[in-house]
């Protein structure tokens, strides 16, 4: 294990609250030189709490999970010194994340287009925006439960007859995160070759519309709006959460004939899959109703782990509806250690697992301007 597969690599992450940041963040894991480049009063996502991870709460755990492995320096851009060495710090950086809103980089004489692709021309520049800078909506402001909305992805998410629901977590941020992620390497690799830079661009708008599959790939080819269909797959029976013995929780994807006659043989009743009603998954799809009223009593009579486990060893794959605690202290996800730690640090690990290159152990997230004497002395600033 070298401890990543990006080492050398300088990003400048000038980005704040969440897409930015986990996208360098995401960087950093691999092993790249990460500097945060904060305002005096911080990226407000140290705000965002409780829960706080110290005792004065200038840091929350939203900030520390987005943070950790870089470095981090402060600088008040409303300066034109700070601007000044900004540039500097610019001038060294193989790749730069930001997402200020639209036309401030410009305003401070730093945007990509007008001045920095011309003056680095092997820089690769991440812009993360919620709509782009042009078009009807560009400019505009974006945060993720808005584009969720926007996008159609609340739509598609809720109970049939209750209203659309926003995800529980920030999955228009998350998804744009990992795209700029991708971005940033396809530019690198392309730069390998090219020796040239160039601008990646990544909006939330376009996240989320990426997010809408199968619903998206439906409408295309019918016309007709999709509807919510709660925990159950759209196309797919059955799909879904189902009730055991005691209200425990038990989520069934039978997604194949095999795999639903594995299913309801497991449930005692294996004539249920010569029913004509139920023979292809689309008759399950188009006879849900009467399938629900017929298996459902079953899964009732059966603990949740014993029927979990029996279904697995028939190839139905079946799982608990853990709650966040249960699925980080799952013994699967801690072998896979997507649970790492720092001292008093505890962050989720990193998915993306290499098998020569490893990732960077994990350092807690800086404080406040903890790099900024060292990292302006190395590009040549006197402090004194």
């Amino acid at each position: 294990m070298t401890g990543g597969a990006l080492p050398g690599l300088r990003v400048l992450d000038l980005s704040r609250v969440l897409a930015g940041p986990l996208c360098a963040q995401m960087l950093a894991d691999h092993g790249a030189e990460v500097v945060k480049v904060e305002a005096p009063s911080g990226d407000e996502t140290r705000r965002w709490g409780p829960p706080f991870v110290d005792e004065a709460e200038t840091t929350s755990a939203y900030y520390q999970g987005l943070n950790r492995n870089k470095a981090n320096v402060v600088l008040d851009l409303r300066l034109e010194k700070d601007r000044e060495t900004l540039y500097a710090m610019i001038a060294r950086a193989d790749v730069v994340v930001e997402n200020f809103k639209a036309g401030t980089m410009r305003r401070w004489g730093l945007e990509y287009e007008s001045r920095l692709a011309g003056d680095f021309p092997r820089l690769v520049y991440c812009r993360i925006s919620g709509y782009g800078v042009d078009g009807p909506m560009g400019g505009r402001p974006g945060y993720d439960a808005v584009l969720q909305a926007y996008g159609g992805l609340m739509s598609v998410n809720g109970e049939p007859d209750g209203d659309p629901l926003r995800v529980g977590v920030p999955i228009v941020d998350i998804t744009a995160a990992h795209q700029a992620f991708a971005g940033v390497l396809l530019a690198l690799m392309e730069r390998a070759t090219s020796g040239r830079g160039q601008l990646v661009d990544i909006t939330l708008s376009d996240a989320v519309v990426s997010l809408l599959h199968p619903h998206s790939a439906a409408y295309l080819a019918s016309g007709a709006i999709p509807v919510r269909t709660g925990a159950a797959h759209p196309t797919v029976a059955p799909y879904q959460v189902f009730r055991c013995e005691g209200e425990q929780l038990l989520f069934v994807a039978a997604a194949s004939d095999a795999q639903f006659a594995g299913l309801v043989d497991v449930l005692g009743h294996p004539h249920v899959a010569g029913d004509p009603r139920f023979a292809r998954n689309r008759d399950r799809v188009v006879n849900r109703t009467a399938l629900l009223e017929l298996i459902e009593p079953l899964f009732l009579l059966r603990d949740a782990d014993e029927l979990g486990a029996a279904l697995l060893a028939r190839g139905v794959p079946a799982g608990p509806v853990n709650d966040v605690g249960a699925a980080l202290s799952a013994a699967q996800v801690r072998h896979r250690q997507m649970v790492v730690a720092d001292g008093a640090y505890r962050g989720v690990g990193v998915p993306i697992k290499l098998s020569r290159s490893g990732a960077r152990p994990a350092r807690a997230p800086a404080a406040l301007g903890a790099d900024t004497a060292r990292i302006l002395a190395e590009h040549g600033f006197d402090l004194g």
